[in-house]
C-alpha cells in the first residue's frame, strides 16, 4: 500500500499485519494514527536525533532499539552526528516531516525516543526533562500530586513546564531552555529540581538512584537527563497490549485524566477537536541560571554534590561511589 504523506508517497508492506492483537490493530493503523496526529508528533522528533524502538513482529513479537540510521535511509530523512558517552559516535535519524515518521512505521518503529537536542548542537540540549516515576505502592494520582508541586516550582524559578503522560502510570514534563549548557549541567538542574521536590513532599518523592532505597514514592528520574538517555516523544506509541500513546496535557487537565484515556484508537478524536495542545512549545527558551545557582547552594550549604549515573557510563568527575548500598554495606 502507497500512502500519502505531507507531499510524499511512502510505501508500507504488510498493512494488515496484527500489531497489537488484544485491540486488533495493524500496522496500516499504526500508520494512520501517526497521520491523524501529523503535526504533533513531527514538533516533538523535528530536527531531532531519533532513536527507533521497533516491533516488527507486533508487541507480542522480539524488539530492538535502532540507534544508527538503517542502510537503505532515503535521501530526503537527514541524520545527526552524535556522541555516546563512551565516546563512540553513529548518525541517527533526524526526522524533519511527517513523511519519515510514516518510513519508520513501515519498519515497525512504535515508539520514538529523540534526544534533547537539534541536529545543529548535539552536545547542547534545548529541553530540560523532567520524568515523575511511579515506584512499586504508588501511581498516577501520585505523580499528579508530584507535578503540581513541580508547576509551583517552575513557576517561582521563572520556568514553564508541558507535562505530558508517559504512556504508563508515569508523567513526563518538559521545559525548552537555551542551548547554552551542556548535558553535565542540565542533569545537574534536574537534579537541583528532584532534590526541592524532595523536601517540600517528603516522604512522597525520591531521587534515590538505588530501587531499595526508593520506598513507595515518585522518583524523579534525573538520569533521564544524561547523555544518550531519552523519553519516549509525545504521540509515540506504547508497546503495551492495549496500544497507549503519550499523551499531551495541559496542566488544568492533570487531575480529570487517566493514562489509559489516550491510545491509538482515541487519540486521534482528542486531536481532532484540541489540536496539539504543546503547539506553543518551541515559542519559548529558557535559561537554568535559577536552577543551577539552587544546585550550588545545595551544594555548598547541604554538601549535596553529584549523585550516580547509569551503569553504562564511565566513571565522571565529582560522582559518588557507583554501588549499591546494601552490597556496599556487605563489603565494608
Amino acid at each position: 500500500m502507497e500512502l500519502e504523506a505531507g507531499g510524499r508517497t511512502v510505501r508500507l508492506s504488510n498493512p494488515d499485519k496484527i500489531y497489537f492483537p488484544e485491540r486488533g490493530f495493524t500496522k496500516l493503523d499504526v500508520a494512520r494514527y501517526y497521520l491523524a496526529v501529523r503535526e504533533g508528533i513531527t514538533r516533538a522528533l523535528r530536527d531531532r536525533p531519533t532513536t527507533l524502538e521497533r516491533y516488527v513482529d507486533g508487541v507480542e513479537g522480539e524488539s530492538f532499539f535502532q540507534k544508527r540510521a538503517p542502510k537503505n535511509l532515503p535521501d530526503w530523512i537527514p541524520t545527526a552526528h552524535i556522541t555516546f558517552p563512551s565516546g563512540r559516535f553513529a548518525d541517527e535519524i533526524r526526522p524533519t516531516e511527517i513523511a519519515a515518521v510514516i518510513w519508520a512505521a513501515n519498519l515497525g518503529t512504535l515508539t520514538f525516543h529523540p534526544w534533547p537536542v537539534r541536529g545543529d548542537r548535539t552536545d547542547h540540549p534545548d529541553e530540560l526533562r523532567i520524568d515523575l516515576d511511579p515506584q512499586p505502592g504508588t501511581g498516577f494520582a501520585e505523580a499528579v500530586a508530584a507535578a503540581h508541586e513541580l508547576h509551583a516550582l517552575l513557576d517561582e524559578h521563572g520556568l514553564r513546564g508541558w507535562p505530558k503522560t508517559s504512556g504508563g502510570r508515569g508523567l513526563h514534563v518538559y521545559v525548552p531552555i537555551e542551548p547554552r549548557w551542556d548535558f553535565t549541567r542540565v542533569r545537574r538542574a534536574a537534579i537541583a529540581v528532584g532534590r526541592e521536590l524532595e523536601r517540600r513532599m517528603t516522604g512522597r518523592v525520591t531521587t534515590a538512584w538505588w530501587k531499595e532505597e526508593r520506598g513507595e514514592k515518585i522518583f524523579v528520574d534525573y538520569n533521564q537527563t544524561a547523555r544518550d538517555r531519552t523519553i519516549a516523544s509525545a504521540y509515540s506509541i506504547r508497546p503495551k497490549p492495549h496500544a497507549p500513546v503519550s499523551a499531551p496535557l495541559r496542566w488544568d487537565e492533570l487531575d480529570d485524566v487517566d493514562p489509559r484515556d489516550f491510545d491509538l484508537a482515541t487519540m486521534p478524536v482528542r486531536y481532532a477537536d484540541h489540536g496539539d495542545v504543546h503547539a506553543d512549545m518551541d515559542d519559548h527558551a529558557f535559561g537554568l541560571d535559577s536552577l543551577l545557582e539552587l544546585a550550588a547552594r545545595d551544594e555548598r550549604d547541604h554538601g549535596m554534590a553529584d549523585l550516580p549515573y547509569p551503569p553504562d557510563y564511565p566513571k565522571m568527575p565529582g560522582e559518588p561511589k557507583r554501588v549499591q548500598p546494601s552490597r556496599a554495606k556487605k563489603t565494608g
